[in-house]
């Protein structure tokens, strides 16, 4: 039956996109919030990311999906090329009947500031919802009916009914409750950013005006391009494995392993590795799935739960399923725990498929020789229009589940 007063009081921990979306679902369920975040000061780092139907369902649910698009672009097609022989594999038209009549909702690319701002303003105008910036969680300690946060810059401790862990992938609740260790890194490392259309020319300046999600798929190495924010920007994403890595040692994934592993590129990649920023570079990490999610009154939930490698574009996209997932579970159900557990069931196989096959996605996107012969082979026999494969991955948790949102 849906909530009744009181109201829960419910503890975010975690003020990035999956944080602010469980606090906007939670809020919308009925119940008071507040999000404490370890920064100074609310903000996205990155450049751009995919969100495929799945996710343009959790964000309509959670009433921001006119203000996401408002800047978003629609992609026409999905489209992976080689990127030694410059051809084209394969592509999905994410425009026709097909699409539409089979996901209903819009694949979307978009900057990470612009949904995180998104996410942000929502929080900011629901009256539930209390946010809280330059609060370090160091301890959770949990009693029969209340969970205590202890906060590394103040003695002051925020109690609440109970928490939901949206901390990334280093959260420090997962830490405290699961102890798994160390994220594992894949010894893939990415470097990426957005520049202005405006300035481009040639190839560049084409495939910015198609609009389309282009991946260059090549041996341990890709490159992701597509526009963002109305088209003004294009975001470049260029992956590969480095031979240097050592688990003990900060210097591998370096500018010059990246020339060095696309100088096999046809040109139109070569030519676009300049334009990819290389003011930081960001190593790529996943963990194995985990069962544990619900730890009494605390929960886990976005990357703290089930962090996972970018290949099936599915990061951003699972924590905002979750936190919809969420919203309706505390909706239902009063006792945070009941709750908790009823979300988790529905949850965590799904993201540990997803967590499984986006490392398996991630070896086929990087074949060499044979391997990519017969991928490409294989690949160009699908019709712009076949979704089989990807179906399971954009059809959400909350499709699967009766909405009772007003």
């Amino acid at each position: 039956m849906p909530v009744t007063t009181p109201p829960l009081h419910i503890a975010v921990v975690g003020g990035g996109i999956g944080g602010l979306a469980a606090a906007l679902a939670v809020a919308r369920a009925g119940h008071r919030v507040t999000l404490v975040e370890r920064a100074a000061r609310f903000g996205e780092i990155g450049a751009g990311l995919q969100l495929a139907p799945n996710a343009s369902l959790a964000l309509e649910e959670l009433g921001v999906l006119d203000a996401v698009q408002g800047s978003a672009v629609a992609p026409p097609r999905l489209v992976m090329m080689d990127a030694v022989s410059g051809e084209q594999i394969t592509a999905l038209d994410l425009r026709g009947a097909a699409y539409t009549s089979r996901f209903r909702h819009p694949y979307l690319v978009t900057h990470r500031t612009d949904l995180h701002g998104a996410l942000l303003a929502a929080c900011r105008e629901h009256p539930q919802i209390d946010l809280r910036t330059g609060h370090t969680v160091t301890d959770a300690v949990e009693t029969a009916a209340e969970v205590h946060l202890a906060f590394a810059e103040t003695a002051e401790r925020l109690t609440a009914d109970a928490v939901v862990a949206a901390d990334g992938l280093h959260s420090r609740l997962r830490r405290i409750l699961v102890g798994d260790g160390d994220p594992v890194c894949s010894r893939y490392v990415a470097f990426r950013g957005a520049l202005p259309v405006s300035g481009m020319t040639g190839a560049m300046s084409r495939h910015a005006s198609s609009e389309a999600v282009i991946v260059w798929a090549g041996p341990r190495m890709h490159l992701v391009q597509y526009p963002v924010r109305r088209g003004e920007l294009y975001n470049q994403v260029a992956v590969f494995e480095s031979d240097r890595y050592t688990p003990d040692s900060d210097d591998w994934g370096t500018e010059a392993e990246l020339e060095e592993r696309f100088a096999g590129a046809c040109g139109t990649v070569r030519d676009a590795l300049p334009l990819i920023a290389r003011d930081r570079r960001w190593p790529l990490f996943d963990r194995l799935p985990v069962h544990d999610w619900v730890h009494g009154r605390i929960v886990l939930l976005g990357d703290a739960a089930h962090p996972m490698l970018q290949y099936l574009a599915q990061g951003a996209c699972q924590a905002l399923e979750d936190a919809v997932t969420l919203g309706r579970a505390l909706r239902e159900e009063t006792d945070p725990e009941r709750a908790f557990a009823s979300y988790a069931g529905l949850r965590r196989e799904r993201a540990a498929g997803i967590q499984t096959n986006a490392r398996r996605f991630g070896e086929i996107c990087h074949l060499d020789g044979m391997g990519a012969v017969l991928r490409n082979r294989l690949l160009s026999t699908r019709t712009p229009d076949d979704f089989d494969d990807v179906s399971w991955v954009w059809t959400s948790t909350a499709e699967r589940v009766p909405s009772t949102t007003p």
